[in-house]
């Protein structure tokens, strides 16, 4: 360090210094928090084009609050894509931690994704916000990762049919959770678990027929939303 002596001037006096950004309030989080949910609850009730002043009301916040965390529709669709793929793929990793059987985990995970309501993603799919944002691709790598790492593992220990993909598994949860909104559809949810068992029933090795086609991979996905 130099010396003030000789004329010469501290660096620790001419460094400027660093400011460092507030961090949130707890209220504040909690709020955002509220939004989300809010949002993610009457997106798969009446799509995502329900009015924002309606899911401001139900998360119990004013419009100024919804606005200054989500300054537009884009960037709250968004939010609640990720928020939705962050729960799935913790459900994902929790199932694989805790169960022992591979098929089991691989069931667990996917009725607890039902749960999450998948489906509902899929009208949001549709070019309304930034699909290149770094924040969706990090967490939907995050979820395809976990998902197939279920899938690898049940079919090393020949608890799955090696014919299927993890492609296959999403399309069934999503297909079974995608309600159309604004429609009595929704009285459809106490079948869901029941199909999903049938579906999950014939999953499970040995298979007992020969499947038409090749497996549905992830990537398949990706390039039929892009179509």
């Amino acid at each position: 360090m130099t010396s003030k002596e000789g004329g010469v001037s501290s660096t620790a006096d001419t460094a400027p210094a660093v400011r460092r950004a507030p961090r949130p309030r707890a209220d504040a989080l909690r709020n955002r928090e509220r939004i989300v949910t809010a949002a993610r609850e009457m997106f798969v009730e009446f799509g995502p084009q329900v009015p924002l002043d309606e899911i401001a009301r139900r998360a119990g916040v004013g419009n100024a609050t919804l606005y200054r965390n989500f300054p537009d529709r884009a960037d709250l669709v968004r939010e609640v894509v990720v928020s939705v793929m962050c729960r799935t793929t913790d459900l994902a990793e929790r199932a694989a931690a805790e169960e022992a059987d591979t098929f089991d985990a691989l069931r667990r995970f996917t009725h607890a994704a039902a749960d999450e309501r998948i489906g509902a993603l899929c009208p949001m799919l549709d070019g309304t916000f930034d699909q290149d944002h770094p924040e969706l691709h990090a967490e939907r790598d995050r979820l395809e990762e976990a998902v197939q790492a279920l899938v690898d593992r049940a079919q090393r220990a020949g608890r799955l049919r090696a014919d299927v993909g993890v492609g296959d598994l999403m399309v069934a949860v999503s297909q079974l959770t995608r309600p159309l909104p604004g429609t009595g559809c929704l009285d459809m949810d106490r079948f869901v678990h029941r199909h999903l068992q049938l579906f999950l029933d014939g999953l499970e090795a040995p298979a007992r027929s020969v499947l038409p086609g090749s497996a549905a991979t992830l990537e398949d996905l990706r390039g039929a939303s892009r179509e």
